[in-house]
């Protein structure tokens, strides 16, 4: 029996993509092991958001090839797609782009009997054709379920539309159909994932509308939670929905960027920070205690120090649950890149002051919930004879190890907060 690692950088997409290729590896005859082990080939599915992630990628790829030389090197993704670079790193046998990564198990199986070389990188903007691909096995009780792939967004940041190309979507009858195999294997909680998720739109119908319909017909669902999208996508209905059903996440990733108008206008960011706020104080009318995290660029081109301080301003306002803090990171191809650029220690130095105030944020937010009930669905053991779960509001919170709860949903007080950890015990209601 022939041996495969899989290592996937990036996105909630990459994880469900990979796992979607693991189902079909095993069907094949394959056996997955960890990627530290040396296998017959590594299946390596790479990000390209950022320059770290591109380094990343590289290490990844030279760790697999010390692992085992003689190994099977399968490399695809958005590194694969926007790096020209990558066509000239040695060892690689297989090299794919973000089309036809089902292609990759028929490859690997030629490769490991001989084949030559094989490089497919074709033009994403042109593609506009979702291809499917369908994920069942997740390690945890969450598990993710691709809608949508693509944007058309083109932030003056962002290399992605370039890498994922435009904005296709799965159709809802594939998505319903998946959402109950999922379901009935034990999923208790299932997490929509796109590039763009709020721009799913198939037959007419978009995401509240397809939302309204996973509702109706998958009452078994115990929990539903959207990954990060555009404030400009959340519609009336959707407002709606999440007013009268529990089952939606007591959670929304809402990508901000920048807290100053003037620089997203520069970011082509599609609202301004008034909009935003409104938007944000909608969710809470419904939601009061709602958990709001977001992302933030430190240091894109053209910000000063006033713009900097405006934006730290705003996220206290607003009081974001958590940051997630990203120094900006040029890259080629993009608006952004031929702007003027800010010093990397002005960067690094910006990014740090964002953390520290994300980690204010999140610890003032988790105190709320102190003594009071809530539902957490334990997904693993931990080192230390505790168990792990989320709230729907996405509290990473600990309970006593007792095997009996492990995947199930049960009803947890919250013991106490600190900046390391949040300790529960089960309640019986």
């Amino acid at each position: 029996m022939s041996t495969v690692a899989f290592i996937t950088l990036g996105c909630k997409v990459n994880i469900y993509e990979s796992n979607a290729l693991m189902n079909k590896f095993r069907e094949e005859g394959f056996e997955i092991v960890d990627s530290k082990e040396s296998a017959d080939a590594y299946v390596i599915n790479t990000c390209s958001v950022t320059n770290m992630a591109d380094s990343k990628s590289r290490k990844m790829i030279r760790q697999c090839q010390r692992t085992n030389p003689d190994a099977v090197i399968c490399v695809m993704g958005c590194y694969s797609q926007t790096n020209p670079d990558a066509q000239k790193l040695e060892g690689i046998d297989i090299l794919l782009g973000n089309k036809n990564k089902d292609m990759a198990i028929e490859l690997v199986k030629k490769a490991l009997s001989g084949a030559p070389k094989y490089t497919s990188i074709t033009n994403m903007r042109q593609n506009h054709q979702y291809d499917m691909m369908e994920a069942t096995e997740f390690d945890h009780t969450r598990a993710f379920v691709k809608i949508e792939d693509g944007c058309n967004n083109f932030c003056t940041y962002c290399i992605i539309p370039f890498a994922r190309g435009p904005v296709r979507s799965k159709r809802v009858k594939d998505v319903l159909d998946e959402l109950k195999r999922i379901t009935a294997l034990g999923y208790k909680e299932i997490v929509l994932s796109g590039i763009e998720t709020g721009s799913y739109e198939s037959n007419g119908l978009k995401l509240s509308d397809l939302i309204e319909l996973i509702l109706t017909e998958i009452p078994s669902l115990e929990r539903l939670r959207i990954s990060s999208i555009e404030m400009t996508m959340i519609d009336d209905k959707l407002l709606s929905l999440m007013k009268n059903s529990n089952v939606i996440a007591d959670h929304m990733h809402l990508p901000l960027q920048s807290g100053c108008e003037r620089i997203l206008k520069l970011m082509n960011r599609k609202y301004s920070p008034e909009m935003f706020l409104k938007r944000v104080n909608d969710i809470r009318a419904i939601r009061p205690n709602i958990s709001i995290t977001t992302d933030v660029i430190a240091g894109f081109p053209g910000e000063t120090d006033e713009d900097h301080e405006m934006t730290k301003s705003f996220i206290k306002e607003l009081g974001f649950a958590e940051l997630h803090v990203f120094p900006y990171s040029l890259r080629k191809g993009t608006a952004a890149a031929k702007m003027s650029q800010t010093n990397d220690t002005v960067k690094k130095k910006r990014a740090l002051e964002l953390i520290e105030l994300s980690n204010e944020l999140n610890l003032e937010y988790s105190k709320k919930f102190i003594d009071t009930i809530q539902s957490v669905i334990i997904e693993k053991r931990t080192d230390d004879n505790y168990m792990e779960g989320h709230t729907s509001n996405y509290l990473k919170v600990l309970i006593p190890y007792d095997e009996e709860l492990l995947k199930k949903m049960v009803n947890v007080r919250i013991i106490s907060v600190d900046s390391e950890k949040i300790i529960g015990k089960v309640e019986k209601l």
